[in-house]
């Protein structure tokens, strides 16, 4: 059994896979001040670690790179696999210095390719809203980095002291008649709006019309809105860490 791990900024996603068919996965708050025995006995609790038989981590926190070697060593007695530079990734990268490419927007790109063609076009919706291209001939190309949704809603808040906090769902109406549905409106149509006039003009340097597929914890939110985006895959990134994985076996 493979466990996929996406450490992000915000959420860590893991993902247990029998071969190319996940079995579970979990979505958990990031801590960054926890240790790999926490996380041991955290992952202890939701699955069987003597059954691992390797880890591929993508990890925006650098600090956490090490407990989950911890992890991976003291608790699953499994390898570990991280992807950075010097990992195959099976697809060429067109960026001026490459190791400054998240690896969680390369592991999107390599499953956005392999699962939907080149060229694509992916969008991740989490700490920062990623817009991530594959061309034509199926290189990562580089993409556009945007203020994700969580972040800029809580901007907000720290700075207007008559508006308040607001679940993130859709609004009955584009128009709002409350605060709290205005707010929403924002959000929704705010986001989708950005979403498919950063997509035009990707598509219009491209000189390709791309697919779009978004994924992150607020994907399908937004994607109801755009007129740009095809579909929501919201096992993106564990997908793309199995390819990773298989590739490097």
């Amino acid at each position: 059994m493979l466990l996929a791990v996406d450490v992000g900024n915000t959420q860590t996603v893991l993902g247990l896979y029998d071969g190319e068919t996940l079995q579970d996965d979990w979505r958990l708050a990031t801590e960054r001040m926890r240790t790999g025995d926490e996380l041991g006995v955290l992952l202890g609790g939701m699955l069987d670690l003597d059954g691992i038989d390797g880890i591929c981590l993508s990890s925006t926190v650098p600090t956490l790179i090490r407990e989950w070697e911890r992890v991976a060593e003291r608790w699953a007695s499994a390898p570990i696999l991280v992807v950075g530079p010097g990992v195959k990734t099976g697809i060429p990268i067109r960026y001026d210095d490459p190791r400054e490419v998240g690896p969680d927007r390369i592991v999107n790109s390599i499953a956005a390719k392999e699962r939907y063609g080149a060229p694509v076009i992916v969008v991740d919706f989490g700490t920062s809203t990623n817009f991530d291209v594959v061309s034509p001939a199926g290189e990562y190309v580089g993409g556009v980095l945007a203020p994700g949704i969580e972040t800029s809603m809580e901007a907000l808040f720290a700075r207007a002291a008559r508006l308040v906090k607001v679940d993130y769902v859709e609004p009955p109406s584009v128009i709002g008649k409350t605060t709290v549905g205005g707010l929403q409106s924002g959000v929704v149509y705010g986001f989708a709006g950005q979403v498919d006039g950063i997509v035009t003009a990707i598509r219009g340097e491209l000189g390709a019309d791309a697919r779009v597929i978004a994924t992150g914890g607020l994907a399908e939110l937004v994607a109801r809105h755009s007129s740009t985006i095809e579909l929501v895959d919201k096992h993106l990134t564990l997908e793309g860490l199995r390819l990773v994985w298989a590739l490097n076996a």
